[in-house]
């Protein structure tokens, strides 16, 4: 018996290359986007995430072609069927986000949220990467000075804990962000200021934003620079590059950072991001112009690992 079905198995080059692709192609695809998946509840990494949803974005693709030409829904080549498909996602996810932005517009979750003390004090995750970080700032001569929270949703909080460096000149802003299945992800803000009120920020958060940023702001952002040091190094490389001449910091971190929130939220009003006040309970808070902003930096994001030039 087993011999008769081992002679009725058709050698692969039997098969013509659309029938190979999904055996040699696709299936070891979905292997390793489940494993990146997995790896990530753990992790939650943006970088490890562009990767993933590429490899989805190629399975959805190459599988539904596969589908279609394997019951013979259509006699289209199979590369062609592949473009089809890989647009089709594309459209999808496109109205998804727009979906998705148009919630947060409507919805009672702050969009620029204000900070409190945290009076439990610094709830560092305890997990070996969280406390690799901390190692690594300690020993590039920053001291934290305050903890602070922000409730974005019911008993949801935005955690941040403040450090500054030995001459009190920058300043660096930890801020975890809670995500789906528990896991959290660690965004890091570094900032030096003029005594003419100008700043330099450098930071690698990976949230869309898509505003406008005060015109006294030279921010660089680069969210796949996930490494302290490596992002520390270009903060001061920055600073260098301009001669920038810092000052210490004289205003309380908690202030500072409240005055940032009601600042950003003044401009993007009075530049048409945000809508008016008056506006919000019939139209949101996002005017049209915004939400494209937004679901184009959501996507160049999502796959690029690109922010909006804000320099």
């Amino acid at each position: 018996m087993s011999g008769l079905f081992l002679s009725s198995i058709e050698p692969l080059s039997a098969y013509s290359p659309e029938k190979i692709v999904p055996v040699l192609v696709l299936i070891p695809a979905m292997v390793i986007s489940l494993v990146l998946m997995r790896l990530n509840q753990q992790l939650a990494s943006p970088v490890v995430a562009i990767v993933n949803r590429w490899l989805r974005w190629g399975i959805f693709a190459g599988g539904l072609a596969q589908v279609s030409q394997h019951f013979g829904w259509t006699d289209r080549p199979y590369l062609g069927l592949f473009v089809v498909f890989f647009i089709s996602w594309f459209l999808i996810e496109s109205i998804y986000h727009w979906l998705a932005i148009h919630a947060m517009s409507v919805s009672p979750l702050p969009l620029f949220p204000r900070f409190t003390i945290n009076r439990a004090g610094e709830e560092w995750p305890v997990q070996a990467r969280f406390l690799k970080l901390r190692d690594q700032i300690r020993a590039s001569g920053f001291k934290q000075v305050q903890s602070l929270r922000a409730e974005v949703a019911t008993s949801i909080y935005l955690r941040v804990s403040l450090f500054q460096n030995a001459d009190n000149t920058t300043r660096l802003q930890v801020t975890f962000v809670p995500q789906p299945m528990g896991t959290v992800t660690v965004c890091l803000h570094l900032a030096s200021a003029t005594a003419s009120g100008e700043r330099m920020v450098t930071d690698n958060h990976y949230l869309p934003f898509a505003g406008f940023y005060p015109e006294n702001w030279h921010l660089d952002r680069r969210p796949c620079l996930r490494s302290f040091p490596a992002l520390l190094k270009r903060h001061q490389s920055r600073i260098s590059a301009r001669a920038f001449a810092a000052v210490p910091w004289t205003s309380e971190p908690l202030d500072d950072i409240n005055a940032q929130q009601g600042e950003l939220e003044r401009i993007n009003t009075e530049l048409g991001f945000l809508l008016p006040r008056t506006d919000h309970e019939e139209h949101g808070r996002i005017s049209h112009e915004g939400r494209y902003r937004v679901w184009k930096e959501m996507f160049t994001l999502n796959y690029f690992g690109r922010a909006a030039r804000y320099e």
